[in-house]
């Protein structure tokens, strides 16, 4: 993972996926699609609560902390089920107006720089990314990588959400994972918080480890590592 600073300067973050073991139950939301604000649906229920984000679990799915290395702060989480991978994060948003619109602008200028490219299309959520990710194989080549990038608008946060593997070309993959997207709860806090701010995660029943508000002011695309891109915070 790589952050910028506003100064157009660039220092290596590496991270890191710490493996939680959690129960994998069916669960069973109410009607209707999410994600859900915690106003909705204030009980964990099922779910896992990872602080901003109370994330339902299904039998064999993965649920990982993504880690930065060196500050050992939480900065996503990612979900693997079947060969799919879902990266989350949730963001603190304006009270008039979402951020999706002017996000996916920008997340597809930032692929089309780096060689990719990426095309808008209708999805179960609303207007998403289908992006081709340049990437280099293990034996040296130029090639590419499916993903899909959606984004949430609620009442005052967002959640981005990254679909690689299985899910970013096959239907039926992909349904699973976006059963999963749809029954997250989102915990925003009642707190003032710029747009854009990264909303605090911590491990399971771990409160105490929290992420710092960290504003995301232009998304980076981190096309390195095995587990897929990493969307990380421009600063």
């Amino acid at each position: 993972m790589r952050w910028f600073s506003r100064k157009g300067g660039e220092k290596d973050a590496p991270t890191e996926d710490v493996t939680t073991d959690v129960e994998t139950d069916e669960t069973a939301g109410p009607d209707g699609r999410g994600p859900w604000d915690v106003e909705e649906i204030p009980e964990v229920g099922d779910r896992v609560d990872l602080g901003a984000l109370r994330i339902p679990v299904r039998p064999g799915m993965q649920v990982r902390m993504e880690l930065e290395r060196k500050s050992r702060r939480i900065v996503a989480v990612n979900l693997g089920l079947e060969g799919s991978a879902l990266q989350l994060q949730a963001f603190a948003a304006p009270r008039s107006a979402g951020l999706w619109e002017e996000l996916r602008e920008e997340i597809a200028g930032t692929i089309t720089k780096q060689g990719g490219s990426a095309e808008e299309q209708d999805g179960p959520f609303g207007a998403e990314l289908l992006a081709r990710l340049p990437v280099r194989t293990p034996d040296g080549r130029s090639g590419h990588r499916p993903a899909r990038f959606i984004g949430i608008d609620g009442p005052r946060w967002f959640v981005r959400g990254v679909l690689t593997g299985k899910a970013a070309v096959d239907e039926d993959a992909a349904a699973a994972m976006e059963d999963v997207l749809a029954d997250v709860v989102v915990v925003r806090g009642h707190e003032a918080r710029a747009p854009r701010d990264l909303l605090a995660l911590h491990m399971p029943g771990k409160p105490g480890q929290e992420v710092p508000a960290a504003t995301a002011a232009r998304p980076s695309i981190d096309l390195g590592g095995p587990r897929g891109p990493e969307i990380t915070e421009v600063r």
